[in-house]
Parts: C-alpha cells; structure tokens; sequence
C-alpha cells in the first residue's frame, strides 16, 4: 500500500449538492443499494443505476444537463471510453434525441461496443489507447454543434462529472455508516467525488488501481501527475495511463494512500462476490481484492466501504 504523503483533507473541494437534485427527477432514478458481506464488509452495488449496468451514468447525465444548457443548439455529443462512461453518454444521447460518436480503443471487448452501440451511438474503434481516444474525442468535440463530453482532462463536462458523482455519497451518507470507504480509480474522477465526501466525513478513503495502469500510485509517488504504460488488464475501466486534471487536486489532498491489484486477485474478489450473491465487473471487484491483499493496512478502520462501480461485462459468474 503507498501511503500518500500529501494528504491534507482542509484543501479537498467541498462536495456540491445541485447533482442530486437533478438525478432524483429522472426516470426511474433509486438510490442503489448497500449489501453487506459475511464479514461485515460492506458493498454500495453499482451493477444497476438508472437501467445501466454501471455508476457512470451519473457523471455523465449531469455534465451533458450542464453542457446544453451553455450549447442548446447541440445535436452532437461525443466521448471518449473503455465502455461504461460511452454508454452512458450515448444513454443520455437518446433520451434526449441527439446523435452520439463513441471513441473506444480496439482492445475493448466486442459486448462493450454492441452495448454502446445498442444506445444508439455511432462506435469509432482506434487502434491505440484510452488516451488516443481522448485526442480523437476532443479533436471532434471541437466542430460546430458538437460538445465533447469527457469524464477526464479538465474542461467544463470533466468536472461536471466529479460533481456528478455526489450523488453516490450523498445516498451512502443516509444508508449506512463506516469507517473507511475504498474505491476504484481509473482517471480518478469518482475517487476525487470519495475524497471530498470523505474529507467532510472525517474518514479515510483508499483507491484501487491495476498494477499495469497504477497511475494515481506514481502520480501521488511523484507528488505530481505522471503517465505510466498501460500493456492491458481486464479492469477495462481502470486502464488508463494518466490520472484526470479536473480531479487531481482533490487526489492529491485527499486520497489516503493506494493499493495495486492484479487480474488474478481480482478475479478471486469476483468469486467471492459471486458467493455473496453480487454479480460485480472486474473493475468494481477491484476493491474488495484490494482488501483481501495480505499485509495491507488499513490503520483502525473496522467497518469499510467498498465501491463495486459496475455489473459483469462478460460471465456474470466466473470460474
């Protein structure tokens, strides 16, 4: 586990409230549950939130709600992903009749596209990285009529996402109480949304990342944001080279420290939510394997919070 060095919870960014409001007047909107497994542990289940089998949604409903409002003439929105944030951009889309473009690296599993195009979205496949998709996805969001939506970087919509993702502590806060809350990172936009609930809270919060995509590690190692290689894991949501600027503030000051997984590890925290009778992708069991690691310290925290971000991609049930 790193142990971050620069943790100063009085420099996090205060968690904002307008989110919440809006997602309580879309359909079907319900807080997700809390599930606790046989230890006491406890999981905030993100395999099903507003008919989409990942938290992303929330981000992504609330940036596109504050983009048009700026840009009403948009017909366009654009994103760029591994599959959950381009599903849910491509989701909003439709609700509201707009076309949607999907940047999406060739190593993405085929169900990921079919999922996004299945919302409507025109599916562009690069031959690169995450962060190539990025480039493609700003580069278009650029053309009249279309808003980039990214959950990365720091525009407008990239912050707009962090605040979206309010919503998700704001129901943990009435649901349960712990002591410590665990979280996937990726770019870092959700945990950045973790450490500013956390900082209020008075609690620490602890991200999980892939040991080939640890890029808040070396990011919090450098005490500045570094890009580390990213050969490929199948925590497709995680895979990312380069922590988001929009949220690395509130990391830096805010996330108590890190624990790298592997797909192995991950793939027993799968079994073992299976046995719990919660069917979680391999980028939301990322932090029940970072809790089962031997030797990892998680100081006197007795009642823990694991964010399990998404539903299964392929097998519900892995072997």
């Amino acid at each position: 586990m790193l142990v971050n060095q620069h943790l100063d919870p009085r420099a996090v960014t205060s968690p904002t409230t307008a989110a919440a409001g809006f997602h309580h007047t879309l359909p079907g909107y319900a807080p997700t549950p809390v599930r606790p497994l046989s230890d006491g542990t406890l999981v905030k289940d993100e395999s099903d939130r507003l008919g989409l089998p990942a938290f992303k949604i929330l981000g992504a409903s609330w940036a596109v709600e504050r983009a048009l409002a700026e840009a009403p003439a948009t017909t366009t929105l654009v994103a760029a992903s591994a599959g959950n944030h381009g599903r849910a951009v491509a989701h909003e889309a439709s609700r509201r009749g707009l076309d949607c473009r999907v940047f999406l690296p060739e190593r993405a599993l085929a169900v990921r596209r079919e999922a996004i195009a299945g919302e409507g979205a025109d599916v562009v496949v690069v031959g690169g990285t995450y962060e190539e998709c990025v480039a493609l996805a700003r580069q278009e969001g650029e053309r009249s009529q279309v808003l980039e939506i990214a959950d990365v970087g720091d525009s407008g919509p990239a912050r707009d996402v962090i605040d979206g993702y309010a919503t998700l502590f704001d129901e943990l806060g009435r649901q349960a109480e712990f002591d410590l809350i665990v979280v996937p990172v990726g770019v870092g936009s959700l945990a950045a949304a973790a450490a500013r609930y956390a900082a209020r809270a008075g609690i620490p919060v602890v991200g999980a990342e892939p040991e080939n995509a640890a890029c808040l590690t070396a990011s919090l190692a450098a005490g500045e944001p570094v890009s580390v290689p990213t050969p490929g894991t199948t925590m497709a949501g995680l895979d990312c080279a380069e922590v988001s600027a929009a949220a690395w503030p509130d990391l830096r000051a805010g996330i108590a420290g890190t624990v790298t997984v592997n797909d192995d590890e991950v793939a027993a925290a799968r079994r073992e939510l299976v046995a719990a009778g919660l069917y979680i992708g391999e980028s939301g069991a990322a932090p029940l394997a970072a809790l089962r690691q031997d030797g990892v310290s998680l100081g006197t925290a007795t009642r823990v919070l694991l964010v399990a971000t998404e539903g299964p991609t392929g097998d519900p049930a892995p072997g």
